[in-house]
């Protein structure tokens, strides 16, 4: 059975989002025991945001869903990736598909990489 070890890290532990049929690394967010056991009933990414303190369920705002297809955990059972079926397009708040749309160049700059599946300022209205 499986006891994925909250613990360790003070009760997160990471949980890298990747395209299930691509292969691309979509982002990187935390889970705590909560937001994994809200995964596996919904079937839906759920998170840990450690800026608001509460569970966060991908797309609740956005609707940029993550629909998990699998998931796989590493041999200390204290990281996962959730293999997923991006809705919406982007899985990035900035509105890109990824979260990793720019790139270091030699000279220690960032380039944008990624083209913008949304403008953020539309979707994310601030009240």
């Amino acid at each position: 059975m499986l006891n994925l070890d909250f613990k360790k890290s003070g009760g997160l532990i990471p949980a890298i989002a990747q395209d299930w049929k691509t292969g691309d690394v979509l982002m990187l967010a935390y889970i705590n025991e909560e937001s994994w056991n809200e995964t596996l009933k919904s079937g839906v990414a759920t998170y840990w945001s450690r800026s608001r303190n509460k569970l966060w369920k991908k797309g609740e705002e956005s609707g940029n869903t993550q629909v998990i297809k699998e998931i796989l955990v590493d041999c200390d059972e204290d990281t996962v990736i959730f293999k997923v079926e991006q809705i919406g397009g982007a899985a990035c708040h900035e509105g890109y598909r990824s979260c990793f749309f720019r790139r270091l160049e030699k000279n220690g700059d960032l380039v944008v990489i990624g083209e913008r599946v949304f403008d953020p300022a539309k979707v994310y209205k601030k009240k």
